[in-house]
């Protein structure tokens, strides 16, 4: 038995094109079952209806349930990033052709949001001097992308 809790994700009847994407950014990324709507289910007969995949080790679902629900930020994927170049990197390849959006947040152009966070960030925002952690807390508000050269410059500023 692997996860207990799968996180569950639906899609407008592109789950396998959203896995594709998302292999193409993650290094791990591998379908371990897809189920295809049969006779009298709600899509068309052969097309796929549910997909088992695993990410970066963590075990997803999909279905291609159609448009009748979207993704919204009430739920969103955060990747804790070791250094900068790990944030441009996933920034870059999750935002292309979706939006981009404040304090590290972005919508895939499947609409899934995702968080994109330096480590660092936390390790400022709990500062034990609260000074710095509440100037690298400002800062990290002001920005699309978080940058942590300047959330540090924030924070020694303080």
């Amino acid at each position: 038995m692997g996860q207990k809790i799968t996180p569950c994700l639906w899609f407008d009847m592109n789950a396998e094109e959203a896995i594709a994407f998302y292999a193409g950014i993650f290094e791990d990324v591998k379908i371990t079952a897809t189920d295809r709507y049969l006779e009298g289910g709600y899509g068309p007969v052969g097309e796929v209806m549910y997909v088992e995949f695993t990410m970066n080790g963590i075990d997803f679902s999909a279905i291609n349930g159609g448009p009748e629900f979207s993704f919204n930020e009430a739920i969103s994927l955060e990747i804790e990033c070791k250094d900068q170049a790990e944030v441009d990197y996933f920034w870059e390849k999750l935002g292309a052709g979706g939006q981009y959006g404040p304090c590290g947040w972005l919508k895939d152009k499947y609409g899934l949001s995702w968080q994109v966070v330096p480590r660092r960030l936390f390790e400022l925002i709990r500062d034990p001097d609260p000074a710095r952690a509440s100037a690298a807390t400002k800062a990290m508000l002001q920005m699309g992308k978080l940058d942590v050269a300047e959330l540090e410059a924030a924070a020694n500023a303080a």
